[in-house]
């Protein structure tokens, strides 16, 4: 089944298996973002979570471009008016989305095609993938997390680096440094993407939400902090077991262990 919103610009496509892929779709643009595009970009994402019959969510760009950023022809509309409004900002949506969220990048990925990047859980990307900050080049102020998550990933200097000099991070480096998981060859990044996606969605539903939570949650914290927070979700995962759902979970590590591993990420 599909659902298309803003003219075709934001395409949404829900697969039978449980994966749901969302296209930015203005490839004549390089994928550059208008206010409308955002706006139903969110609310794309907002409706993800509600939707029982989606598990993962991937999330990538026509043409030979992931996101090449904001429309800045029409720049006053973006980053004026209702701009705080969490119900219309796609970051935002995506950061409160518990379902996994796969990146595909293809192409560029400048700016806010780099911060909707960083707010992903995974990344696969071709190798001729370039991420750009060009918040110095152009005047703009950062505002959907890239001055703080990429630094966190990749380390303060390579980040002062990428953001300070608006030159190109490269698939390959960022793969090295962590933030790219798969660098994989043009063409091949969805493919890519839905074999991960498929990995995920063999594993109990429930508990890929509640470990994805606890990553992203703990990230935000110290180290100490962060395994207080798991030892607490873990007590009350388990203390509010039922002995049925005991049961169930050694049957499904019973029937788990009669099969096959599969292979390799």
């Amino acid at each position: 089944m599909d659902q298309t919103v803003s003219e075709n610009l934001i395409q949404v496509k829900k697969e039978a298996g449980g994966i749901a892929i969302i296209t930015i779709n203005r490839p004549k643009s390089l994928n550059s973002l208008t206010r409308a595009m955002m706006v139903d970009l969110a609310k794309a994402f907002k409706d993800m979570d509600s939707d029982e019959s989606v598990q993962v969510v991937i999330f990538t760009g026509s043409g030979r471009s992931f996101c090449s950023g904001v429309d800045l022809t029409a720049a006053e509309s973006v980053f004026k008016g209702d701009v705080k409004d969490p119900e219309t900002d796609p970051v935002i949506q995506m950061e409160r989305l518990r379902k996994p969220i796969i990146g595909a990048i293809n192409g560029f990925a400048i700016t806010a095609g780099f911060e909707l990047a960083l707010a992903c859980d995974i990344l696969v990307a071709s190798r001729g993938a370039k991420f750009m900050d060009t918040h110095a080049r152009f005047g703009i102020f950062p505002s959907w997390g890239l001055s703080q998550k990429l630094s966190r990933i990749i380390g303060a200097n390579k980040a002062r680096e990428v953001s300070l000099t608006s030159l190109p991070l490269t698939a390959d480096v960022a793969g090295k440094l962590g933030f790219v998981n798969h660098v994989v060859e043009e063409g091949e990044a969805l493919k890519k993407a839905r074999e991960i996606a498929e990995a995920i969605i063999k594993n109990e539903q429930g508990m890929v939400l509640r470990i994805k939570s606890v990553i992203n949650d703990g990230l935000k914290l110290d180290l100490g902090h962060a395994l207080t927070l798991e030892k607490e979700r873990a007590h009350a995962y388990y203390n509010g077991m039922t002995k049925e759902q005991f049961k169930k979970m050694q049957e499904f590590i019973a029937g788990r262990g009669s099969k096959k591993p599969t292979s390799k990420l």
